[in-house]
């Protein structure tokens, strides 16, 4: 499913128009003609790492061009944020630049695995701890609309 690709500048507003069009409704019963159940998946790929310069520019092309396309051919949607979190380890707060993939999925048994494989990569590629990730249930449609009568 291609969701859209979104400059950081204008990708809250699509992100939150993304928000709106999939959570009018709930799986697994779709409104007619308002597309198709859906799982959507969001991650948060923070980008610092202990002991050395946060990940460029350069690396997250990299990891993205070779890991998330290929896992996610039908597309996804890459949104620059700022993140905190507490580490369970240190219970230091660490703010830090973020990426956040969006991607809506129609409900499939391994889509999990997909999505889970990603992270793991980032964990090990990056040094992280944890890749975060929430995940919604909504309907979706990435088919042309249909004009008004």
């Amino acid at each position: 499913m291609i969701i859209f690709a979104a400059r950081p500048c204008k990708g809250f507003q699509a992100a939150l128009g993304l928000f709106l069009l999939l959570s009018g409704c709930g799986a697994p019963g779709c409104q007619p003609d308002a597309g198709q159940a859906m799982q959507i998946y969001t991650l948060y790929f923070g980008r610092s790492v202990r002991g050395r310069a946060p990940v460029s520019d350069q690396e997250w092309r990299d990891f993205r061009t070779q890991v998330i396309t290929p896992a996610l051919p039908d597309g996804y949607t890459v949104l620059d944020g700022q993140g905190a979190w507490m580490s369970p380890r240190t219970h230091v707060t660490i703010a830090e630049a973020t990426k956040v993939l969006v991607v809506a999925m129609p409900e499939a048994p391994d889509n999990l695995t997909v999505i889970n494989r990603i992270r793991s990569l980032w964990q090990r590629r990056f040094h992280q701890y944890v890749v975060g990730m929430t995940v919604q249930s909504g309907c979706g449609s990435f088919s042309p609309a249909e004009a008004p009568k």
